[in-house]
């Protein structure tokens, strides 16, 4: 059976903030063939069903912060509020708001998202977990191959980039020449 929505397409709505795995109003509403307001008049009919730890609304530094990450663009322009975000458990509480048989399929659909993003964390964990205990069983002389691999599994850091450029010029020698 063929997917509505690509997975590959959900992984990248998938944001970290405050150290949850979540996804912005906006990428909902787009996945589920509503505007972002309607979404968000049906959230608020039913208030109740989303506590504080299902739905997020994001701090303006938060914000400016997403939106430098993904620069500037028409997605942005209008808001009149600050964006929400919503968790696992609020995206499975969007099915039964959202009262559409595409709702249903897409929910299905972001849920599968969200367990493959699990397992993906989960084996990277018993990933490093085997490496150690290989890493006790033989001596020294492997030690130079075990660094090499773990500096392969950690992810980079990354890198600030400066912004702008670096003119170099001759400098200019000046005062009195010798004749």
């Amino acid at each position: 059976m063929k997917a509505l929505v690509p997975i590959e397409l959900i992984e990248k709505k998938i944001l970290v903030i405050r150290g949850e795995k979540v996804m912005l109003d906006a990428d909902l509403a787009e996945l589920y063939g509503v505007e972002t307001k309607m979404l968000m008049r049906a959230i608020k009919r039913n208030i109740d069903r989303f506590p504080a730890d299902f739905m997020i609304q994001l701090d303006k530094e938060e914000f400016e912060n997403l939106r430098f990450h993904f620069g500037t663009s028409s997605q942005w322009g209008g808001r009149r509020y600050l964006p929400y975000v919503f968790t696992e458990q609020g995206v499975a509480m969007l099915s039964s708001v959202l009262n559409s048989e595409r709702a249903v399929k897409v929910n299905i659909e972001i849920m599968r998202a969200f367990v493959k993003l699990r397992e993906m964390i989960a084996s990277h964990k018993g990933l490093a977990k085997r490496l150690d205990e290989l890493e006790k069983k033989y001596d020294a002389q492997f030690k130079i191959v075990f660094d090499a691999i773990r500096q392969l599994m950690a992810t980079p850091e990354p890198r600030e980039k400066k912004i702008g450029f670096r003119v170099r010029e001759k400098i200019a020698r000046y005062g009195t020449s010798s004749r």
